[in-house]
């Protein structure tokens, strides 16, 4: 038995793609032997209407693939074009809808992006440059497809057995740390003088063989990074809102997926604002703190990044702090029936790495539920923060908005602080960082702006000159304020 795939798309922006993939498909070895493609142009001519013809044969299919770009197609007045058509069919009957969007269109219909933003609600999409692009997605999708359909049977990534890795490379520690976490949080049975190899063959992590899954050197492994160099976190500090230096905090974290989630939590509570009270406010000894972000959420996106990130793919997680937001990336996209709307509500769990969300589960850090997503977004709106955006196009991101720049135009395109006088890129520079640390030094300032201390000695004494800065206190001991 074939599966079908119904091509459907504007005809004329996307000729030449259709008869790329209705070839491809049509003579590609292995997917030859799974599905059958169908495209209008190759349908014998007949007295039947052309949108008859394709509605009939969205029926017939299994899998509707649509191509979207810059036009809608035709369409009268009150009518949607046949593409829509045939979504919406294919969408009632519950077919399986694989979506493809052209990267870049700057030019794309009012209906075009109407019908883009419906998709989008309902479907994981995916994007492309080029016909290259187009068919390396539907080939990802389609195997996807097969796997979930037990035409194929392939274990996730971190299911696999290691063929470099051996019980050395294991950190005994680690696992008799795991222990006794896991006996704390979730009533763990085995303890902790339990031989390693036993606790690796209890969850499912070694073979009888004595061949490593993925997941126990990602987990417990002496060094990680040693087997998967891109399994590093990656978190920087932005002065502004976007990617540009100077860059005052870079880090790459290094170590297991424990290490990685603390290291990580921990660079970005150091570097937002933390209100302290004073004892008078409670009844204990501990003085209250409040930092600027929900931690708890903070954290909850960073285990899921690094937690169902694809780890076969050549990029790291990224954390990145910005004036205004905190993004955290991770490489991989969401599974195929789980769409950003379903994020903010209660959904599924599907674990991109199921072994090591069994143990993040065992140990406490998840639930396993499907409520990660859920938790962040309460805890931001409960906190006062705007509603977190998740984002999944080509990689997934998390993006938690800090509170005291909400009210930030839209349009905003300078990060400098409001000065009337007009300053030099390298002062504009200076300027952010006085702002975020006024008792920086000028070696300090010097050695993030990227020029030397004389430099910047002059561009600060003709702001002082100007007004813009002033100097409060000694030089020593002593910091600067923007008027």
């Amino acid at each position: 038995m074939k599966f079908q795939i119904f091509i459907s798309s504007v005809q004329r922006e996307f000729a030449e793609e259709r008869k790329q993939l209705f070839s491809y498909l049509t003579n590609d070895p292995i997917l030859s032997l799974f599905f059958k493609p169908f495209i209008f142009e190759n349908h014998p001519a007949s007295n039947s209407k052309t949108s008859d013809i394709n509605l009939k044969e969205v029926v017939k299919s299994d899998i509707y693939l649509g191509l979207l770009g810059d036009e809608y197609g035709f369409a009268s007045k009150n009518s949607l074009s046949p593409t829509e058509q045939e979504y919406n069919l294919a969408n009632k009957l519950h077919k399986t809808c694989l979506i493809f969007i052209k990267k870049d269109n700057l030019h794309r219909h009012p209906k075009e992006i109407k019908f883009i933003q419906k998709v989008e609600k309902n479907n994981v999409r995916q994007s492309f440059n080029d016909y290259e692009e187009l068919k390396n997605a539907v080939y990802k999708a389609l195997v996807l497809y097969m796997e979930e359909k037990d035409l194929i049977r392939t274990s996730p990534f971190d299911q696999a057995k290691n063929i470099e890795a051996t019980i050395d490379d294991i950190d005994e520690e680690k696992v008799r740390n795991f222990i006794q976490l896991s006996k704390q949080r979730r009533n763990f049975k085995l303890n902790s003088d339990t031989p390693v190899k036993n606790v690796l063959k209890h969850l499912d992590m070694i073979d009888d063989r004595g061949k490593l899954a993925n997941a126990s050197i990602l987990l417990f492994g002496k060094k990680p990074q040693k087997f998967f160099i891109t399994s590093e976190v990656k978190c920087a500090q932005f002065y502004g809102n976007k990617v540009e230096k100077p860059i005052p905090s870079l880090q790459i974290y290094k170590g297991d997926v424990f290490q990685l989630i603390d290291q990580a939590t921990s660079f970005v509570l150091s570097r937002v604002d933390n209100w302290i009270g004073t004892r008078a406010q409670g009844l204990t000894a501990a003085v209250p703190t409040h930092p600027e972000l929900p931690m708890e959420a903070v954290k909850e996106a960073i285990i899921n990044a690094v937690c169902h990130r694809d780890y076969t793919s050549k990029a790291s997680v990224q954390v990145m702090l910005f004036r205004n937001r905190l993004e955290i990336w991770n490489p991989g996209q969401l599974p195929q029936g789980l769409t950003i709307d379903k994020l903010y509500k209660p959904h599924k769990s599907l674990p991109h790495n199921p072994l090591i969300a069994e143990a993040m589960q065992r140990c406490g850090y998840i639930e396993k539920t499907g409520t990660g997503t859920g938790d962040i977004v309460k805890l931001c709106l409960q906190y006062g923060l705007k509603k977190p955006l998740f984002q999944d196009d080509d990689d997934f991101k998390t993006i938690i908005w800090r509170k005291e720049t909400q009210e930030i135009p839209k349009n905003e395109t300078e990060n400098t602080p409001k000065v009337t006088e007009k300053v030099t890129e390298n002062q504009r520079k200076i300027l952010l960082i006085i702002k975020q640390n006024p008792s920086a030094s000028q070696d300090e300032i010097a050695n993030i702006v990227g020029i030397s201390r004389i430099h910047v000695n002059k561009n600060m004494r003709k702001m002082e000159l100007k007004g813009i800065i002033k100097r409060i206190g000694p030089d020593k001991g002593g910091h600067w304020e923007i008027k």
